[in-house]
């Protein structure tokens, strides 16, 4: 099939109605909405009062100031803040004392990362830990604050802190999903629930993390074909051993004109003034479009077939724009990944698990290719998906890890600041999709349009 034959023709345009939520207020004043406001100055006060101490104050002591308080209560430097803090433990509201220690930790956290002072932001973790609570006395106050700090040790809130601060920590190696912290802190900066500072921290330190697999695989590549004392020194930082590269030079291999970029392009220009119906068959053709293994694709089209047909039929006669686009994209990456009831969808088991992780891979590119902004939508999936295998062993699920591991390698590809390059050193063929010798083939990275090797 020629990619010219992806749609047929029709025009027009349509506006896209966004969904607002909206949150009802109490217009009467109330004994609850008196104390809310009691609660809400002591929040401010305790926030401001952190916010202040880090940009004045070394580390050293911002952490004394919050063990006195939190930890270890006892003398503090400012009574208004432990005034403040028995206001909000004294009101029995515990969601509210929540949410007050949560944003503490991240602007304490968000501090350290930023100015690069990681062994912090692990003895704060250490600090908040059951073993280090220490109440003296039997005041009401101190007995609702141990409860308080206990339950919030129990609670999903903490293992989030766990989770980002564990980086840092140099001693720590936890399960496999450790390797996929960059997934993982997606839920906690997309939920705007989660205080200011706690989603910048998260969103702050997946993309660091992006960035250094980004770099790493780069400069892995780069030396794939140097001598081995420079391989010692770099390390790979996929869980595929040498079968990376094997992978990568195989994604690579794609031929100029049909290559995935080229090919969305051609897809988004041709599929412009359609209605949606005619767009969903036109999808459907540019994702199975020179997919390898004639059987799988068989399954895969019926498969999706019955999902786009069923996918938004009220939009079927409407002339597609860009919202749609991403509605339909964000449902593909569902249909391919994990189900709104949170469980993993029927395609991912299938395709996955039976060593067709390089075929699911390539379709969830070709979505992001002709929808960028699905890429967080994506992320949030992929958590979804580890969350949901987290507790099985690596051995047991190890299929489940090659996927996250492939799909992380095609994804790194084609990115904007990263520029892969499969380079004949012979000069006598061009390379095949089908059919490589991996001897003659150096793989060439470039970030931001300069050689990773002008770097060695």
């Amino acid at each position: 099939m020629p990619p010219q034959t992806f749609v047929s023709q029709t025009k027009t345009t349509h506006s896209f109605d966004n969904a607002v939520s909206h949150i009802e207020l109490d217009e009467f004043p109330s004994q609850s909405n008196k104390q809310g406001k009691h609660i809400a100055a002591a929040q401010e006060e305790i926030w401001q009062f952190f916010l202040n101490l880090t940009k004045s104050t070394v580390p050293e002591l911002v952490l004394t100031e919050f063990e006195n308080l939190f930890i270890n209560p006892s003398f503090l430097s400012n009574s208004d803040i432990e005034r403040a803090l028995k206001i909000i433990v004294l009101s029995q509201n515990e969601p509210e004392f929540r949410n007050t220690l949560k944003r503490c930790i991240y602007i304490l956290l968000n501090t350290w990362i930023y100015s690069r002072k990681y062994q912090y932001a692990q003895i704060l973790i250490e600090k908040l830990s059951v073993a280090h609570l220490s109440y003296c006395g039997a005041s009401t106050f101190l007995r609702s604050l141990r409860s308080r700090m206990m339950n919030f040790m129990k609670s999903q809130d903490y293992q989030e802190v766990k989770l980002f601060a564990s980086r840092y920590d140099r001693q720590q190696t936890g399960n496999w999903k450790s390797r996929y912290t960059s997934y993982l802190l997606t839920p906690q900066y997309l939920n705007s629930e989660n205080s200011l500072e706690q989603r910048q921290a998260a969103k702050r330190l997946s993309q660091q993390l992006q960035d250094k697999y980004k770099f790493d695989l780069a400069m892995y590549t780069a030396h794939s074909h140097t001598t081995p004392s420079w391989n010692d020194k770099v390390k790979n930082p996929t869980a595929l051993g040498d079968e990376a590269l094997r992978l990568i030079k195989k994604v690579l291999a794609t031929p100029g004109f049909f290559n995935h970029v080229h090919l969305a392009s051609i897809f988004l220009n041709q599929t412009q003034g359609l209605n949606y119906s005619q767009f969903k068959q036109s999808l459907l053709n540019y994702l199975i479009f020179s997919l390898d293994n004639s059987g799988l694709v068989e399954f895969i089209k019926m498969q999706l077939t019955q999902k786009l047909d069923a996918l938004y039929q009220h939009e079927d006669q409407q002339v597609l724009r860009n919202g749609l686009i991403l509605r339909t994209c964000n449902r593909m990456i569902e249909y391919l990944t994990i189900d709104k009831n949170n469980q993993p969808s029927e395609l991912f088991v299938l395709i996955a698990s039976q060593g067709n992780a390089l075929t699911l891979g390539i379709l969830l590119l070709k979505v992001l290719l002709i929808s960028p902004p699905s890429r967080t939508f994506l992320e949030l999936c992929m958590s979804k998906l580890i969350d949901y295998y987290g507790n099985y062993s690596e051995q047991d699920c190890q299929w489940v890890i090659n996927f996250l591991e492939v799909s992380q390698i095609i994804l790194t590809l084609y990115t904007e600041n990263v520029k892969y390059n499969l380079v004949n050193m012979e000069r006598e063929t061009s390379p095949s999709h089908t059919m490589i010798d991996e001897n003659c083939y150096r793989i060439f990275p470039q970030i931001y349009g300069e050689s990773i090797l002008s770097q060695i």
